[in-house]
């Protein structure tokens, strides 16, 4: 009778568990009601939010003109920054530490300010609305054009925030990118800080992972000891700047282990290493069939371990224009089958050839990921 009972009511279901201090078990049983983890109250919501979001036909105008601006190499002004980072606020503080993706989908990893390779990635892959994507995060830092970048990447979401999703990467950070180019670059564009500001203050609610249909769970570094279940990355509060340890950290930072079982001390200092079993047992709990993440240079732009349970997708061309490495991205159609374009850099006619504003630990850990890579390979 008492299951009758709950299979008949929701609420009911809700005031009996709450009123017998079983508010836990309530959440954990019987909240879920559609894949992913999401409640019909909370995709309900999620509707009527994004019917709430409505851009006006001057609006959409307005959009088509800076997106046209940039794509021709030009950065907006500190006013129409301002106005995009509010408005794509607006959209990314409704979406959930994993955001629902469907398929099919174009996947992307890291950018660093290639901006010219980023349009030589739209080339060949397709053009949004056409072109489904999901970017994995490390838009800006090292590359001339982290401001251009992250302009393009954010005017494409707010302008079709259905088919753009984007998360956040370890540089998507205050600490970081005012180490390795992205600070020093609006200084030196805008003449002060405040662009930087809009842009730091939005990275705090980029969502920090996205789960393709149920099946893929796509991320920026790697898995974490403290997290098991989806629901552990739900609980998080991401509205922070990148702390230096802890889950979300671990989500930006860890890298996979193809040859050591376990977790392992990461040589980056932060986040940790997964083995093969780790990957195994995270995919298991979760009902998953693989991760795709970023965050690490490979020289053929993806690299598949952990019996191609895992792949890291690298979109970054010739890495800090000195790599030599290709990049890619991977095409999941609505079977969620996975095909990898590789591509090289774009032609460059207007880019200076300096170096100069690499800093020593960039250049120094770049020089030992191609020697790591090539080491690997051989």
């Amino acid at each position: 009778v008492l299951y009758v009972f709950f299979f008949q009511a929701e609420d009911g279901i809700r005031d009996f568990c709450l009123s017998r201090g079983l508010g836990d078990v309530y959440k954990r049983q019987y909240q879920r009601r559609v894949h992913g983890g999401i409640t019909k109250k909370q995709k309900n919501y999620q509707k009527k939010k994004e019917m709430s979001f409505k851009l006006t036909i001057a609006e959409i105008g307005n959009l088509d003109r800076q997106l046209e601006k940039i794509m021709e190499g030009q950065i907006l002004s500190e006013a129409e920054v301002k106005n995009l980072c509010d408005k794509a606020k607006e959209i990314l503080v409704e979406e959930s530490n994993v955001t629902l993706v469907r398929s099919p989908v174009t996947v992307c990893g890291d950018i660093h300010g290639q901006f010219w390779d980023l349009l030589e990635l739209f080339r060949i892959g397709g053009k949004p609305p056409d072109t489904n994507y999901l970017f994995l995060g490390d838009y800006v830092d090292r590359g001339f054009h982290s401001v251009e970048t992250f302009s393009l990447i954010i005017a494409l979401k707010v302008r079709y925030r259905d088919r753009v999703t984007i998360l956040r990467g370890n540089h998507e950070s205050r600490e970081l990118n005012k180490a390795y180019g992205f600070y020093d670059e609006c200084l030196r564009k805008y003449s002060n800080e405040n662009v930087w500001k809009y842009f730091t203050d939005l990275f705090f609610y980029l969502p920090l992972t996205a789960l393709i249909d149920g099946q893929i769970f796509c991320l920026h570094g790697g898995l974490s000891p403290s997290i098991d279940t989806l629901d552990n990355v739900r609980q998080l509060n991401r509205i922070q700047d990148v702390p230096h340890e802890g889950p979300m950290c671990d989500l930006l930072w860890s890298d996979p282990d193809e040859n050591k079982p376990g977790w392992g001390l990461s040589p980056r200092g932060a986040g940790y290493t997964f083995g093969p079993d780790i990957t195994d047992q995270f995919l298991h709990n979760n009902k998953l069939k693989m991760v795709a993440r970023a965050h690490q240079l490979v020289m053929d732009g993806y690299n598949q371990n952990h019996d191609k349970k895992v792949v890291t997708i690298f979109s970054a061309p010739n890495y800090c224009y000195r790599c030599g490495n290709q990049a890619a991205f991977m095409e999941v159609d609505d079977q969620l089958k996975q095909n990898y374009m590789q591509f090289d850099p774009a032609p460059r006619t207007n880019e200076p050839v300096s170096y100069t504003h690499l800093t020593l630990p960039t250049i120094y850990s770049v020089q030992i990921s191609v020697v790591a890579v090539s080491l690997k390979k051989k």
